[in-house]
């Protein structure tokens, strides 16, 4: 009796294990297991209500919605109250914060801060990039290639610029007998000659005076991101010249509605004709355009900013190259630009807020974020270059830079605390102490109210998604969560905080890693390395991460025994530019020794048995599980390479040309980078998994690895296809399938029953 009472116990023990255990078709319904955490906050005019997009866990679709800043009053708005009584996503104000200007469905609209508006157009073709006039009794905006301006005490909407498409018109060159004809017309009927003729004369006159205004632009050729000096006599454009003979790729679609197959239009390759561009300055009195010669060419091109007063200009540029970057001060007088700061990096210009810049209220010195000393942080420097210096410093970065509304102190979010967390910081315009506002571990995305005296928050850790919550915007003000979104499915599991390790790699560097360790290793003790996409990422840190379906993945693989590490490898970021630009002209170098590495940690600290390690990860992180199978097989004995890149050659241009610069200039970098020159080297079990549809990396990029393999002769290699799936995938039964096949990957490789024969 007393056996079957331990049997029943053990039994019931065990089921109510088993009903707790996570399943993988169970994680890989996302949020709808998870939770949709709110997005698009934004405060209203009044500083009072803070609006979002949102999922409330018992609605079945998004929608927005509005809350006070105390919590109360939530409400969900309809789609016709989300038009007409929402705070719109993004506008400007005017300097007193009285007056917000917004485009809304394609038409402007000015905005009271009680959240009131009043149209000013309604037309059928859409506006788009408003801003106020320099003396703010104008609004002046783009609609169709053209800037335009409307005052605000009334008027008819004004023509500034006069950009056309085409050629611009001839003379009328006539024939002799054309001519004699034309002149015989006029000579034999009235209506051709006399006050007729003179006012025909007289308008073609006018018209040859308005095209002598216009610009023409080619067929290739566009005018974008309009903006009217604040004097009113300048519009800056930039101009772009395409080149037809850089060849866009197509992407099939297989499943479609109509049974027939499409092609999707896709990106060019790196390495073909790129844009040309150049900063232009179209005079409003008479239509001259001057150009700014610093400036052609660029493969960036940002600004014109210009300062409190008006009277200065500051743009922004990355050579065609990508390894310098220059902050110009202009004259749009005469096009005259002076340097700043220019910036050189032997490998790329990047890292965080690398494009911010801008004025200082005095007018006379600019700002700008720079990786100079290794790190991203924040600089001062007179409009004409001299008196440089830096006023914050240390192995941390500077996120975000702004200057407060009333140009008295910053706003800044950093990582001084930890590498790990985000927090938001105030600090005087000069530098010096800086103020931590927010508290707690883990990553702080503030939204400031209007007033900037109220923040709104959207806070997670390691094992929470991201809540919003109010919180006052002074030191010592208190967070209070405002919805709670995450589903009580989600809630009901202990989720872990992953430890944050460190450890060595071969030349002396400090690696981070996640580390996921089983209660109960399973026998032989195998591991995984999960590799993070996107290179430039940073996937070790202490909140909720965007890889939240492979966070609950790990989970599953804790509960069957593996011990799990991700990786911030060279390349990561969060680590300053060394460790960003650590895998410059070498991709697959010391991002995929750190991997290495860390399997030997795992080994040398854990007992992991070094035959049983797998590796996988998506789009970087498949392309690194390839160059691992190929050229450290004895390493890895299964791999997942998910959507991965194959053949840098076929990638785009702006991320590869700035890492491997371009395959007809550097054939070494682009070979020693791409895992299908090693494809001869696997030995260990390999899955890819792709979608068919994937307009990142496209399917071609599996299809021509998998003609490798065939063609060499290797046998242990499967692909798996998703019809109907891009880069990130969209359904649900595709992600389960997709993590059911590469669980079984592990289980069927890594576990002791298969391994006696290796």
């Amino acid at each position: 009796m007393e056996r079957l009472l331990l049997a029943l116990l053990l039994g019931g023990l065990t089921a109510l294990l088993q009903a707790q255990e996570l399943t993988i078709d169970q994680v890989m319904e996302g949020e709808d297991f998870l939770g949709v955490s709110p997005s698009r906050v934004r405060w209203g005019g009044d500083n009072q209500h803070i609006y979002f997009r949102w999922r409330a866990p018992d609605e079945k679709e998004e929608a927005t919605y509005v809350i006070g800043r105390e919590g109360s009053g939530l409400k969900r708005l309809s789609e016709d109250e989300e038009e007409e009584k929402a705070w719109p996503r993004s506008g400007r104000w005017d300097r007193q914060r009285e007056r917000y200007l917004a485009v809304v469905q394609g038409d402007l609209y000015l905005y009271s801060p009680d959240g009131s508006r009043r149209p000013l157009t309604q037309t059928r073709q859409p506006e788009s990039n408003p801003g106020f006039s320099g003396d703010e009794s104008k609004v002046y905006f783009t609609r169709g290639n053209n800037l335009f301006t409307l005052s605000l005490q009334g008027g008819a909407i004004v023509q500034v610029t006069d950009f056309r498409q085409g050629r611009p018109p001839k003379e009328d060159e006539l024939p002799e007998n054309k001519q004699f004809l034309k002149e015989q017309q006029e000579k034999l009927f009235e209506q051709f000659s006399g006050d007729r003729k003179k006012a025909r004369e007289k308008e073609e006159e006018r018209r040859k005076k308005e095209d002598a205004r216009a610009l023409y632009l080619g067929k290739e050729e566009s005018a974008s991101n309009l903006q009217l000096s604040p004097d009113g006599k300048y519009v800056f454009f930039q101009w772009t010249k395409r080149t037809s003979s850089n060849r866009s790729t197509t992407v099939p679609d297989y499943v479609t509605q109509d049974g027939f197959t499409s092609d999707r239009s896709a990106r060019p390759k790196v390495g073909g004709p790129q844009p040309l561009r150049k900063l232009g300055i179209y005079s409003v009195a008479d239509g001259q355009v001057r150009w700014v010669k610093e400036t052609e060419g660029a493969a960036m091109l940002l600004g014109p900013v210009w300062d409190d007063s008006g009277q200065r200009a500051a743009v922004w540029v990355l050579s065609a190259d990508f390894k310098d970057r220059w902050i110009y001060s202009l004259n749009p007088e005469d096009g005259q630009a002076v340097i700043i700061d220019h910036l050189h990096d032997e490998a790329w210009v990047g890292g965080p807020a690398w494009t911010t810049f801008g004025w200082m209220p005095n007018g006379e010195d600019t700002y700008f974020i720079s990786e100079q000393d290794g790190w991203a942080h924040l600089y001062l420097a007179s409009h004409d270059g001299s008196n440089r210096r830096q006023i914050t410093s240390g192995s941390w970065e500077v996120i975000r830079a702004q200057i407060s509304a009333d140009r008295s102190f910053w706003h800044l979010v950093s990582s001084e605390q930890h590498w790990g967390e985000r927090h938001y910081y105030t600090m005087p315009l000069q530098g010096g102490a800086r103020t931590r506002i927010t508290q707690g571990e883990g990553r702080h995305d503030i939204f400031l109210s209007p007033d900037e005296k109220h923040l709104a928050v959207l806070f997670s850790t390691s094992n929470r998604p991201p809540e919003l919550f109010y919180q006052p915007g002074q030191q010592g003000g208190q967070r209070r969560r405002l919805v709670r979104s995450t589903q009580s499915d989600f809630l009901a599991h202990p989720w872990r905080k992953p430890q944050l390790v460190e450890f060595t790699a071969r030349d002396g560097a400090r690696v981070p890693a996640r580390f996921y360790k089983p209660d109960r290793p399973a026998p032989g003790r195998p591991a995984v390395i999960f590799v993070h996409g996107a290179g430039y990422l940073q996937n070790v840190h202490k909140w909720w991460s965007n890889y939240y379906r492979e966070y609950m993945f790990h989970h599953i693989l804790m509960q069957r025994g593996y011990h799990v590490l991700d990786i911030d490898y060279r390349g990561s970021a969060g680590r300053g530019r060394d460790w960003r630009t650590g895998i410059y002209r070498h991709m697959g170098g010391k991002d995929l020794t750190d991997q290495v590495d860390g399997a030997r940690w795992l080994v040398e600290s854990h007992r992991v048995d070094p035959l049983r390690i797998g590796i996988y990860g998506g789009s970087y992180g498949g392309f690194i599980t390839l160059m691992a199978l190929f050229t450290e097989p004895d390493v890895f004995a299964a791999g997942a390479a998910l959507r991965p890149v194959t053949d840098w050659a076929h990638y785009n241009h702006f991320y590869t040309g700035r890492i491997l610069n371009l395959p007809q200039g550097d054939r070494e970098a682009y070979e020693r980078s791409s895992p299908i020159y090693f494809a001869e080297g696997l030995k260990g079990a390999l899955l890819i998994c792709h979608g068919m549809v994937d307009t990142n990396v496209h399917f071609q990029d599996t299809v021509r690895l998998a003609q490798r393999l065939i063609e060499l002769r290797k046998e242990n290699w499967e692909v798996a296809l998703y019809p109907v799936e891009g880069h990130s995938f969209r359904n649900a039964t595709s992600w389960a399938d997709e993590y059911k096949r590469i669980l079984r990957l592990f289980e069927e490789n890594l576990k002791p029953a298969m391994i006696g024969s290796r």
